[in-house]
């Protein structure tokens, strides 16, 4: 059985993720405007739209919220939260430039230093992705308009949904990797996997989408070896592990942790279960 307040917040958070994709996809359609941020990241219109979106929703639950676009908040006052909402409000916003369909919003709910909740809507497929640590990780096809604003219960949209893994999964070892930005890192571990299945396929996919195929079980490892921010992976990091997925920190032992000092991601990989990490 659910738990009535986690069900409640994963249904909460999935509404905003949703509500902030429709932002987004109307703004994708026109002319938007782009500035860039001190570190020569770009900004858009929607990131601004879909935050502030998400930041109104998400206000009504009391937990605080850490997000890419909003307010930088100090350590002395984060390190006292012991609940909190973990959100990119337009994880992509390249993908988002250059007009590819590949970004996402993505929200988390954080217990301590571990996601608990993961919400991922790709805006462009309409492919809705939700995990919580009571129900496991499931898939919503939203352009099939089966998700409706005024459901109000988790129960009904589980029905609705595909449990993660997918029953028919991938059989070809598949590496979600870059080919055309490869660190020498992440290079020694593909030849490491291509000496073991040397029919391997290498995919590219946005990092959260990167998780949203290893929960199908439509891919089988995803090696990071350059950096990412906790907002990048908190909520595609719920819905895998969640699926059964290992997230792992480099260098080991344990999993990726969250409201760290420094937001900053150390490496990691991903992949199913019983697999090596490949980085010996």
């Amino acid at each position: 059985m659910i738990t009535p307040y986690i069900s409640h917040l994963t249904l909460h958070a999935i509404k905003a993720a949703i509500r902030a994709g429709g932002l987004i996809l109307d703004i994708y359609n026109t002319e938007f405007t782009t500035t860039y941020k001190e570190d020569n990241s770009p900004l858009t219109t929607a990131d601004s739209a879909a935050h502030n979106s998400i930041a109104g929703d998400l206000m009504d639950t009391d937990f605080p919220i850490l997000s890419e676009e909003g307010k930088e908040i100090p350590w002395e006052v984060r390190r006292q939260w012991h609940y909190f909402w973990l959100v990119d409000p337009l994880d992509g916003t390249k993908e988002f430039i250059n007009r590819n369909g590949e970004f996402t919003v993505n929200i988390a709910l954080i217990a301590a230093d571990s996601p608990v909740i993961g919400v991922i809507f790709v805006p462009v497929s309409g492919m809705l992705y939700f995990a919580n640590t009571e129900i496991g990780s499931y898939s919503l096809d939203c352009s099939l308009n089966l998700f409706n604003p005024l459901i109000n219960s988790l129960d009904i949209l589980i029905e609705k949904s595909y449990k993660l893994p997918l029953p028919e999964q991938q059989e070809q070892f598949t590496i979600l990797a870059s080919r055309s930005h490869l660190t020498k890192e992440t290079s020694a571990v593909i030849e490491r996997i291509l000496q073991i299945y040397p029919e391997s396929t290498i995919i590219n996919a946005g990092s959260s989408l990167k998780f949203c195929r290893l929960a199908e079980g439509n891919a089988h490892f995803y090696p990071r070896f350059s950096p990412t921010m906790e907002w990048d992976t908190a909520a595609g990091h719920a819905i895998a592990v969640n699926a059964g997925i290992e997230v792992k920190k480099l260098p080991g032992p344990g999993s990726l942790k969250y409201n760290k000092e420094y937001l900053v991601n150390p490496w990691f990989v991903a992949h199913k279960t019983g697999l090596p990490d490949f980085t010996d």
